[in-house]
């Protein structure tokens, strides 16, 4: 049975990002969401990957808004004003590792621990946006040790976290995935704006698969076109 299947709030954490307000508008006027809300950095109550107390108290304040069916997380980061992605090992180094496995991985974990009582017990979902990249499996071209690293690490936690809740929570499902290249900041350095598709396109696709989602699918990796991506 398919978790959105009847009508549901939703969520969308990292609102004010490209993706994230991609999929506010696209909720908004989706008659199935019987509304959205979304929170980032400079909401209130905000959330901050580089401040984590702000994963617990904007759950705490958002507690009384639930249950929401659906939790959409699209905070992540490829690059910033003093990194880009590592091409070589030379390149490595330990400031870089760690912001982006703050951002990428210990952000998002903590927030499925924190928001975890703002699901509904008796059919939600939640969406972890990672990335391709992440892949070990699919890794053939090397180099953005950090970001690939960090999506790695997202991945297992998800995975393991899918583990727990499927003995203690069986009707919430927990799913990574890849929204594949959009058109953003994000992007925009790796010829995004050539290869990359509309924030609209991209969320549409994603919803899509979301809305297909049953609680037996919980703990794994897809793509915005639906397929099943290896670990």
């Amino acid at each position: 049975m398919k978790i959105l299947s009847k009508p549901f709030r939703a969520l969308v954490i990292g609102s004010s990002g490209t993706i994230g307000s991609g999929f506010v508008d696209l909720l908004q006027n989706n008659p199935s969401c019987v509304g959205v809300a979304g929170i980032h950095r400079n909401s209130i109550p905000p959330i901050n990957y580089l401040d984590p107390d702000t994963i617990q108290t904007s759950a705490i304040a958002l507690s009384q808004d639930g249950p929401y069916q659906l939790i959409i997380n699209t905070i992540g980061v490829l690059h910033t004003s003093q990194w880009m992605p590592e091409k070589r090992l030379e390149d490595l180094n330990p400031d870089q590792l760690t912001e982006l496995m703050q951002i990428n991985a210990i952000g998002p974990a903590l927030t499925i621990r924190h928001f975890l009582p703002l699901l509904d017990p008796a059919g939600s979902l939640m969406v972890t946006l990672s990335a391709k990249v992440g892949s070990i499996e699919d890794n053939r071209l090397g180099g953005w040790y950090s970001y690939r690293s960090s999506k790695a690490a997202l991945n297992m936690l998800i995975k393991t976290a899918s583990i727990e809740l499927a003995r203690t929570k069986p009707n919430i499902a927990l799913i990574a995935m890849h929204p594949g290249t959009v058109n953003s900041r994000l992007s925009q350095p790796f010829r995004g704006q050539q290869i990359g598709r509309p924030a609209h396109d991209a969320c549409t696709d994603m919803l899509t698969v979301m809305s297909n989602i049953e609680s037996k699918d919980t703990g794994n990796f897809y793509s915005y076109s639906g397929e099943k991506l290896p670990w």
